[in-house]
C-alpha cells in the first residue's frame, strides 16, 4: 500500500534539465542538511552514547526511498517493502523491530524514525534517523544480554507505528515506550531529538524546493543518483575480477562457550555487476550474536568501502544498488529465522568490513587494509549511587584501525569514523567512577611497513557498587595483518578486587558484581600490520619507542635493535634484517597468525580463559534452521 502511493506520487512530478551548477547547489545544500540533522540531534540528546559519541544515522531521500545523503545507507526500502498501512502528511513513523523491516535496522535498541516530507499533497522526499537508545527493558541493563536465545529477551520490540499521525503526536505511544526502559527520560529526550533532526531535513527540503522549483529538486537527486551508478560501474569494472575470489573470518565466540562463528563470503564479476554471496557461512547461533544482515545494507557497506578506498570524492548514495546482487543463506549466522536474539550483533557487523577489505584486495593486494574493524567494544555500567538513584552508563570503546596502503592505522579509533569518545571528564561526573588510566596499548598494533594502530588501554576505578556488563570480541582469533604484515595483540579484559584478587574476564559477559575501589582493565585490539616491518624505517621506531607506542621489545618485530635510550643500533639491525628475512622466507599476503588448532591447545596459558567449544551443530549435525539453531523458546 505505501509502496502505491509512492508510484502515484512519482506521476505528479515531472523531469526537468538541471544545470551544473544548480545541481552543485542542491547537492551542498542537501549535504549540509544532513550535517544540520547531527547537529541538531547531539545538542538535544540527553544519552551520552547518541550525544557524546554521536551512535546515530541520518538520511536524506528521494521520493522512492533511495538515500541520496546519509551515512549508513537507506533503511527506507525494507520499511516501504513490509509496511501494510497507510502514509499521510504529517505522519512520523517509528519502529525498532528488525524482522518487520527486512533488517534495516539490525537490534532492537535503535529506534528508526521515518517522515515522508510532502510538498502539494505528494511525497517530494524522505528522511529518516535512527539512534541506539541506552536501555530498551529487556533481562540485563542496556537490553543487550549475552545470553539471549530470542529476540523477546531483549526488550522493547515494535513493528512501525505511527508517533504521529497527521501531525498530531501520540502521546500513548511514547508512554508506553517509556515504562519499558530503565532510563525513560533520557529515552524520552533522545527519540524527540531524533523527530526533531527529521524535521529540520524536511525544512531544508522545503526550502531547497522553494528556490528551486520541485520538478528540479526532484530531477537533481536523480541525478546526483545517476552520477554515483555511473562512478560506481566504473569501479566494479576496473576494481573487480570476473574469477571469484573467497575469504573467511571468525567471530571469536557467542559469550557462552560457543565458537568460533565463521563468516564466508565469495565475490565475483559478470559483466558490469558484481555478486557476493555468503554461502558457507556458520549456521546462526543460539545465542544474540546474530546479525540480521539487510541485502541493501550490505550494499552500503561494499559501496562505501569501494568509495573510501579508490574514489573519496564520489557522492555516496544508493544509486548502485542494481550493479550488485547478494545472497545471504536463510537460517546461517547473518539471515537468522525468527524469532532468534540479535541484540549482540555488532561483532559480525565488524567484521564484515575485515571481510569486505580482503575481498576486494585480491585482485590488487596493494590497496588491501589488514584486519581491525572486528568490532565495538561496549561497557555497560548501573546501579544505585550515593542518594539512591539508579544510574547506566552505555559506552562504545574503539581497537585499533588497521595498517593500510598509503600509512599507519589510527590508534585507539571508531570503526565508525564519525563516532568520538565519552570524554573522561563526562564520566567522572555523572557516574561513580574514576579514569586510572586512558592510553595507547604499547605494541598492540600488528607490525609491518605501515604499523597496525594499537588498542585502548582503560582502566576504570569504581567509586560505588554496582554491575557491569562487556561487549568485544577478537581475544581468541587476532587481526590478521597483509602483504607482509604481522597479526596484532588481541583483547583482554580484568578485574582487579579491591581486596587484590584478580579475576580474568571474558569478552562477552553480563551481571558482573563490582564493589567501591575495584579496577577494570579493558584491553581493546590493535589493528593488524600493512607491509615487510623490516623495510619500516627504524629511525621512526626510535621516536615511537619514545612515544609509549612500541617497546624495546616491540621494536624486533621490525628486526630494529634499539638501545635503553631508543637509539637505533645500526649494524645490529642490519645483521638481525637479514637474519629474520631469510628465516621468514616467502612473504605471504594474509598472516594469521597461528591456526584456530593451535589456538585453542594455547588458549588458557595465553588469555587465562578456555578455549571456546565447537558449537553444537557441529558436534552433532544438527540443519540450518532447526529448533537447535533457530534461537527459539521451547
Amino acid at each position: 500500500m505505501a509502496a502505491n502511493l509512492i508510484e502515484t506520487n512519482k506521476k505528479k512530478l515531472r523531469s526537468a534539465n538541471v544545470d551544473p551548477i544548480t545541481l552543485d547547489l542542491i547537492e551542498n545544500a542537501i549535504r549540509n542538511a544532513r550535517v544540520e540533522m547531527d547537529a541538531t540531534l547531539f545538542r538535544t540528546a540527553l544519552s551520552p552514547g547518541i550525544r557524546e559519541q554521536g551512535d546515530a544515522f541520518p538520511l536524506i531521500a528521494n521520493r522512492d526511498g533511495k538515500m541520496v545523503v546519509g551515512q549508513f545507507g537507506s533503511f527506507i526500502d525494507g520499511f516501504l517493502k513490509t509496511h501494510e498501512g497507510d502514509i499521510e502528511e504529517g505522519d512520523v513513523i517509528l519502529l525498532n523491530d528488525p524482522y518487520s523491516c527486512e533488517g534495516a535496522i539490525s537490534h532492537n535498541n535503535d529506534q528508526l524514525v521515518i517522515m515522508p516530507i510532502y510538498r502539494k499533497g505528494r511525497i517530494i522526499s524522505w528522511a529518516a534517523m535512527f539512534g541506539h537508545m541506552t536501555d530498551i527493558g529487556g533481562k540485563v541493563p542496556g537490553s543487550l544480554p549475552n545470553d539471549a536465545q530470542s529476540i523477546f529477551e531483549e526488550g522493547l520490540r515494535m513493528p512501525p507505528v505511527k508517533l504521529y499521525r497527521k501531525g498530531e503526536f501520540q502521546e500513548d505511544i511514547l508512554k508506553i515506550a517509556m515504562h519499558q526502559s530503565r532510563m525513560p527520560e533520557w529515552y524520552k529526550a533522545d527519540l524527540h531529538a531524533i523527530v526533531a533532526a527529521c524535521k529540520v531535513a524536511a525544512l531544508r527540503v522545503e526550502e531547497i524546493c522553494e528556490r528551486f522549483g520541485d520538478d528540479i529538486y526532484n530531477s537533481a537527486l536523480d541525478e546526483l543518483l545517476a552520477r554515483n551508478h555511473r562512478a560506481m560501474k566504473h569501479l566494479i569494472m576496473t576494481s573487480i575480477g570476473e574469477k571469484p575470489v573467497s575469504f573467511e573470518d571468525y567471530i571469536c565466540d557467542d559469550g557462552n562457550g560457543n565458537g568460533p562463528f565463521k563468516i564466508k563470503c565469495t565475490m565475483h564479476r559478470k559483466g558490469e555487476k558484481v555478486y557476493l554471496d555468503f554461502d558457507g557461512t556458520d549456521p546462526q547461533s543460539e545465542y544474540s550474536i546474530n546479525f540480521f544482515l539487510n541485502e541493501n545494507m550490505f550494499k552500503m557497506f561494499f559501496g562505501i568501502y569501494m568509495i573510501m578506498v579508490f574514489d573519496p570524492q564520489v557522492l555516496f548514495n544508493d544509486g548502485f544498488y542494481d550493479l550488485v546482487e547478494v545472497k545471504i543463506p536463510q537460517g546461517s549466522l547473518l539471515k537468522p529465522n525468527y524469532p532468534a536474539a540479535l541484540s549482540c550483533r555488532t561483532h559480525a557487523l565488524g567484521r564484515i568490513f575485515d571481510i569486505l577489505g580482503a575481498l576486494l584486495g585480491q585482485k590488487t593486494p596493494d590497496f588491501m587494509c589488514a584486519a581491525g574493524f572486528s568490532s565495538s567494544p561496549h561497557l555497560m555500567f548501573s546501579g544505585f549511587d550515593e542518594n539512591d538513584d539508579w544510574f547506566q552508563l552505555f559506552q562504545i570503546g574503539f581497537g585499533g584501525i588497521p595498517g593500510k596502503p598509503f600509512g599507519d592505522g589510527p590508534d585507539g579509533h571508531s570503526l565508525w569514523p564519525g563516532f568520538t569518545n565519552v570524554p573522561n571528564e563526562f564520566l567522572e561526573r555523572y557516574f561513580p567512577m574514576v579514569i586510572e588510566t586512558y592510553e595507547s596499548q604499547i605494541d598492540s598494533g600488528g607490525a609491518g611497513h605501515f604499523r597496525g594502530g594499537n588498542g585502548i588501554n582503560m582502566v576504570y576505578r569504581f567509586t560505588q557498587d554496582g554491575q557491569i556488563s562487556i561487549h568485544d570480541d577478537r581475544w581468541f582469533i587476532p587481526p590478521w595483518g597483509v602483504n607482509g604484515g604481522l597479526p596484532a595483540e588481541r583483547s583482554f579484559k580484568k578485574l582487579e578486587k579491591a581486596n587484590g584478587k584478580k579475576v580474568v574476564l571474558g569478552a562477552k559477559v553480563d551481571r558482573i558484581d563490582v564493589e567501591a575501589g575495584d579496577l577494570l582493565h579493558y584491553v581493546t585490539w590493535g589493528g593488524g600490520g600493512w607491509g615487510d616491518p623490516l623495510t619500516r624505517d627504524p629511525v621512526l621506531l626510535s621516536k615511537e619507542l619514545k612515544q609509549g607506542l612500541i617497546s624495546r621489545k616491540g621494536a624486533r618485530d621490525y628486526g630494529v635493535v634499539l638501545s635503553s635510550s631508543g637509539k637505533v643500533n645500526v649494524k645490529e639491525t642490519k645483521s638481525l634484517r637479514k637474519e629474520m628475512s631469510k628465516a621468514r622466507g616467502k612473504i605471504k599476503i594474509f598472516d594469521y597468525g597461528p591456526d584456530i588448532e593451535t589456538l585453542r591447545k594455547n588458549c588458557l596459558k595465553e588469555t587465562g580463559l578456555p578455549a571456546p567449544l565447537q558449537p553444537v551443530w557441529k558436534k552433532k549435525g544438527h540443519k540450518k534452521g532447526s529448533s537447535r539453531t533457530r534461537g527459539a523458546v521451547t
